[in-house]
C-alpha cells in the first residue's frame, strides 16, 4: 500500500495513488482499490488503471479507449490487469486489457495508441456557459441540500471528492425534477502537481465517469439516489483529441439522446481553453426496481 504523501491533500491522495500500478511482469499489473463511491469499485478507477496498464507497454499515447464493465468490482480488493499486445505498427499500437478480481473477469477494454502527427483540424463550436470563476463549487452547494439528504447517505455525502466540481446549473440530487437531458460542469484537480502525459490521460479517464450517466436520468426526474432506481455503467468510450491538464479547469458538457429498454446512452465533451480535448460516451443501466 502506498505511503501517504503529506504534501498531497488526503481527499486527493487516493485518486493519484490508484495510478501507481505494481508490475508483476511485462504484461501484468496490479492496482490498489479505493472507496470513491462505496463498496463497489468506481468505474473511473478501473478506466484509469486499465489505461495506465496499456500505456506501460508502449511509448505512444492513447487516442481511443473502448471498455466494457462486466461485473461490479470490490472496492476493498486490488485489481489485476493483463495486457495483450494486439499490434505494433509504424503509426498505431493496439492493446487489449483484461481486469480480474479473484480470478473473475470484471472489465475489458481495447486501447488504441498513435504517434502525434499533423493533419486536418476542425472542432464543433464550444458550449456557451458561465465561467467557473462566477460559480459555486460543490462543497459550497452541499450546504443548500444537506437537509434533504437521507440519514443513510449523509456520511458519504459529506465526504470531499478528489476533484473540484462547479456545476453550471446545480440541482438537488435528492429532489430530482424532470429537465432537459444536458448539463455542464467545470472540474479540476485542485492541487497543482507535475504529471506525465500518461497520467494526464488516465486522470481524464477517471474524471470521465463522473456525472455522465446522469444525463439519461434527467428527462425522467430520477437521480442516482432515487430509492426505486438501479443504475450501473455498462460500457464506456473515450477519444483523446488534444493534450489536457487536469490541474486546470475543464468543462465537461454532457447530454443524452435516447433512453429505452432500461438503458440510456450518454455523450460527453471535455473542453479546455476553448479547445475540445476529449469526447466520451457511455451506455448505462437505468432499471426501475418496481419493474422487477
Amino acid at each position: 500500500m502506498p505511503q501517504p504523501n503529506p504534501a498531497i491533500p488526503l481527499h486527493i491522495a487516493p485518486m493519484l495513488a490508484c495510478l501507481n500500478l505494481s508490475k508483476a511482469d511485462n504484461i501484468t499489473f496490479v492496482g490498489q482499490s479505493y472507496d470513491f463511491v462505496g463498496k463497489r469499485i468506481f468505474g473511473g478507477q478501473v478506466l484509469a488503471q486499465a489505461l495506465m496498464a496499456a500505456l506501460s507497454t508502449t511509448d505512444l499515447l492513447a487516442h481511443s479507449m473502448h471498455a466494457y464493465f462486466l461485473i461490479g468490482g470490490d472496492a476493498t480488493q486490488p485489481v489485476t490487469y493483463t495486457v495483450s499486445v494486439m499490434r505494433d505498427g509504424r503509426s498505431f499500437s493496439s492493446r487489449q486489457v483484461h481486469a480480474y478480481q479473484h480470478d473473475q473477469l470484471i472489465f475489458t477494454a481495447m486501447v488504441s495508441c498513435a504517434r502525434a502527427e499533423a493533419g486536418l483540424d476542425y472542432q464543433c463550436p464550444a458550449p456557451t456557459v458561465p465561467d467557473h470563476s462566477v460559480l459555486m463549487d460543490e462543497e459550497t452547494l452541499k450546504n443548500f441540500v444537506r437537509s434533504h439528504v437521507p440519514a443513510a447517505y449523509l456520511d458519504r455525502f459529506n465526504l470531499q471528492r478528489p476533484l473540484e466540481f462547479k456545476p453550471v446549473n446545480p440541482s438537488n440530487p435528492f429532489k430530482p425534477v424532470k429537465e432537459a437531458p444536458h448539463k455542464s460542469t467545470w472540474m479540476r484537480m485542485p492541487h497543482p502537481i507535475e504529471l506525465s502525459a500518461q497520467q494526464q490521460q488516465a486522470l481524464l479517464a477517471f474524471a470521465s465517469d463522473y456525472t455522465l450517466m446522469g444525463a439519461g436520468l434527467m428527462p425522467h426526474g430520477y437521480g442516482f439516489a432515487s430509492p426505486d432506481m438501479m443504475c450501473a455503467s455498462l460500457d464506456h468510450t473515450l477519444h483523446f483529441h488534444h493534450p489536457s491538464n487536469i490541474c486546470n479547469y475543464l468543462l465537461y458538457h454532457i447530454n443524452s439522446t435516447c433512453t429505452s429498454s432500461a438503458r440510456g446512452i450518454n455523450y460527453g465533451q471535455f473542453w479546455q481553453n476553448g479547445q475540445l480535448v476529449a469526447s466520451t460516451s457511455q451506455e448505462g443501466l437505468m432499471r426501475l426496481r418496481t419493474n422487477n
